[in-house]
């Protein structure tokens, strides 16, 4: 068998590895629902103005959280968000909770990376 030959199929072995790793990531890059893209969509363009830009650099913003922060690591930040607003012992809870604390920092490294690449 000549080299050709026998570089073939490994060839052939690493482009279908590279195409399931491709397929892979892009998976996990999509794995936020629809309906929390929209939401935070919304939400960014009230903090940000409604205006065509706004949608433009919002829709730019949630794909970069999405492409750093798995959605199960982003609902458990914002959970951690909206329950630290709480008064008293539950939301004492939530505030110091280091599973918390890293989740929502995880997030809010996100959304300055997000801040530099969209805005």
């Amino acid at each position: 068998m000549s080299f050709a030959g026998q570089v073939r199929p490994i060839v052939a072995a690493m482009v279908v590895l590279a195409a399931t790793i491709y397929a892979v990531r892009a998976e996990e890059a999509n794995d936020y629902p629809t309906s929390a893209r929209a939401e935070y969509v919304y939400g960014c363009m009230k903090a940000n103005g409604e205006t065509r830009q706004a949608i433009e650099q919002c829709s730019c913003s949630i794909d970069v959280v999405a492409s750093i922060v798995s959605y199960e690591r982003y609902v458990t930040a914002e959970t951690a968000l909206s329950m630290s607003q709480v008064q008293g012992n539950l939301g004492t809870q939530f505030r110091t909770s280091e599973q918390a604390n890293s989740a929502v920092n995880d997030l809010r490294r996100a959304q300055a990376e997000a801040e530099v690449r969209c805005f």
